[in-house]
């Protein structure tokens, strides 16, 4: 027989992360359009490769461009773009190269990261060339 409090706990955590993804899911929308609005060409959206991901690959001009979308519904516990970490970062470096070698694109590369607060505004905030692979 399950506890009560057990019960309660499994309930309030899948509607949680059910949450979460759609917020997660939400907001990578919405960068996608916004960023095709600035005249970016969306090459493809949560490329996975192993455990890596890049939420989403565009092209700008002569340049891949290599996107984090963070999304929260307030900034309360800071600043979406905050919670990009180094490993992250490092993460997202590791795919872009993966996505290159595989595509045999010779491009310039940037990694931008898109911050969406999900309140009466919906702000977004688009943070160009936010980090920088390590030579």
């Amino acid at each position: 027989m399950i506890h009560i409090c057990q019960l309660l706990y499994e309930i309030t955590t899948k509607r949680s992360m059910a949450e979460h993804n759609n917020t997660g899911k939400k907001g990578e929308e919405m960068a996608a359009t916004f960023l095709r609005e600035k005249g970016m060409t969306i090459l493809e959206t949560n490329w996975r490769f192993g455990y890596l991901e890049a939420d989403i690959i565009a092209k700008f001009e002569k340049t891949l461009v290599v996107i984090e979308v963070k999304t929260r519904k307030s900034n309360y516990f800071g600043e979406p773009e905050s919670f990009v970490t180094k490993q992250k970062q490092k993460n997202l470096i590791k795919a872009a190269n993966e996505y290159i070698e595989r595509k045999n694109l010779d491009l310039e590369v940037r990694f931008d990261i898109i911050s969406i607060v999900l309140n009466d505004y919906n702000a977004i905030k688009h943070i160009e060339d936010a980090f920088y692979p390590l030579l």
